[in-house]
């Protein structure tokens, strides 16, 4: 499918074809373009559960205030991040740079972060929501539908994930086979309204 046709076709779905199975290649050729996703300094925050235990789904569901395409949906990946990504051995986010690169951008790392709580989550969740939108894109390009979800209780799902501490939850992503389309979008901004040049 071409990009742009991506773009545009890519719609939040809710209702899902129980039937349908997304082959494992299939995933996998997925994630593999996921993980190609950008974060800052290339730390890669995220982290993904797939969730396949079908018990784990349906208590998930009951987390999810009783949403059918939690269970519904071929795959439920829920995309959390580990905000103290940026101290876990940072010389391996640059472990294939040139000695010089990594002199100067393993230590800018900590300089960057250390202290400062608020950049890391937001900084977890800017690296999930890339992410998010990579799966989604990609889902689309190999013919599949999806939907991202934050109607959740998320110290719930977190306690069922067994989520560890440091670690925050940005979005669960349902992916299967629609049996039904999304309604007409909403109510587009107009470009004009969104689009400035040079100041705001």
């Amino acid at each position: 499918m071409d990009f742009f046709e991506a773009v545009e076709t890519r719609r939040s779905i809710k209702h899902y074809d129980t039937d349908a199975i997304m082959p494992q290649a299939t995933f996998i050729k997925m994630m593999d373009a996921v993980m190609l996703s950008p974060t800052s300094y290339n730390i890669q925050h995220w982290r993904f559960i797939r969730v396949t235990d079908c018990n784990l789904r349906q208590d998930i569901q009951q987390a999810a205030w009783g949403q059918t395409q939690v269970v519904d949906a071929s795959e439920l990946v829920i995309i959390c991040a580990d905000m103290a990504a940026w101290q876990d051995r940072p010389e391996r986010y640059w472990a294939n740079a040139d000695e010089d690169t990594r002199n100067v951008l393993v230590p800018m790392i900590e300089d960057f972060y250390a202290g400062k709580q608020q950049l890391q989550r937001d900084e977890a969740m800017r690296s999930c929501g890339m992410a998010a939108q990579t799966m989604m894109l990609s889902a689309k390009s190999l013919g599949y539908d999806s939907g991202a979800m934050i109607g959740f209780d998320s110290d719930e799902v977190a306690r069922l994930i067994k989520l560890p501490e440091g670690h925050v939850i940005a979005m669960m992503v349902t992916i299967g086979k629609a049996i039904a389309p999304a309604k007409p979008r909403g109510g587009q901004l107009t470009r004009d309204e969104t689009l400035k040049t040079n100041q705001f």
